[in-house]
């Protein structure tokens, strides 16, 4: 059993460092129109489009920027290589808060419960108030969005993040270290969450009511929003998207499947990553920038985010209407 989800979770490490540029969605229907380079990771809306079929019809052509995590797709938008971002909330204002430049154009909404934190089931720890004193593995690095649950529900107990020890460790050396019994606390997200929990773990709080934002958000760098073609191009793929996000969450099984086929994954991880998929594409509002600005403010409150983002200037609201 141990060496099966040990593979499952190695497999979904392969499958989350994909890197390539390019791609097979070319969905121009006349020569000479825009090309967006659009920003993905682990092929993910890539997937989500190529099976909604969401670009049939469109006037220009869609080329794939593909990326192992958040970090080197800002990079790339820093650098001109993409025209857009796609990421989870912290990541995002981690790379506002380092000065790259671009714009939240539309927000993309979860239920938040692919974030937890799971105990072992000897471990004495019935919830989040038994914490106080002990130490938390938090997956994958400072700043991840398993943190922010960490730090909100700590919050929320009672409890200061002080009143914990916070260890940082990749997934895949996490869940050995938690299969070993070596570490009892463990704060993770998407498969691995499932993979803890089938290794005999205890969920104790996850992300839902609120516990994470649920908020992601599509970005667009400032030249390709100054360039009125491309701006219009990109609206249009915004609602594209949204159609073909809402095409996931109805038909999860066929998402599923066209995971295994595209990417690699074994059925069991390709079932999770279908229902941890985003539902929903948004216009970034006055609410959403308020509620992500509470996830700024208490990350830089735990000395995480340095230097606080004010998150309503990183938005345009000009693209998604």
């Amino acid at each position: 059993m141990i060496r099966r989800l040990a593979a499952a979770a190695l497999t979904l490490t392969a499958l989350l460092s994909l890197t390539a540029c390019g791609g097979d969605a070319d969905a121009s229907s006349a020569k000479g129109q825009v090309t967006l380079t659009i920003g993905d990771q682990a092929k993910t809306l890539q997937t989500i489009v190529a099976a909604s079929d969401a670009l049939k019809g469109a006037d220009y052509k869609v080329k794939w920027a593909e990326f192992e995590g958040a970090a080197p797709l800002f990079q790339a938008v820093q650098a001109g290589a993409a025209d857009t971002t796609y990421a989870a909330d912290l990541p995002t204002l981690q790379a506002l808060s380092g000065g790259v430049k671009f714009k939240n154009v539309a927000a993309l909404k979860n239920d938040g419960r692919h974030v937890g934190i799971v105990v072992r089931k000897d471990s004495g720890i019935t919830g989040v108030a038994d914490l106080k004193g002990q130490k938390v593995v938090v997956s994958s690095a400072k700043g991840s969005i398993a943190e922010y649950l960490l730090a909100n529900a700590l919050r929320q107990a009672g409890l200061k993040y002080s009143d914990v020890q916070v260890q940082y460790l990749l997934p895949t050396d996490a869940q050995a270290a938690f299969a070993s019994g070596k570490i009892k606390v463990w704060a993770i997200f998407g498969v691995y969450q499932a993979v803890a929990l089938d290794q005999g773990g205890k969920l104790i709080v996850d992300g839902a009511d609120g516990r994470v934002s649920g908020y992601g958000f599509i970005g667009a760098s400032e030249k390709t929003l100054a360039d009125p073609a491309r701006k219009a191009a990109l609206g249009d793929f915004l609602k594209r998207l949204g159609t073909a996000l809402k095409w996931t969450s109805t038909h999860q099984d066929a998402y599923a499947r066209a995971i295994q086929e595209r990417n690699g994954a074994d059925a069991s991880i390709a079932r999770t990553l279908a229902s941890a998929a985003y539902s929903q594409v948004l216009p970034v509002t006055p609410e959403i920038d308020e509620t992500v600005q509470g996830v700024a403010d208490l990350m830089n409150g735990i000395g995480v985010l340095e230097p606080n983002v004010e998150v309503a200037s990183a938005a345009d609201t000009s693209v998604l209407k």
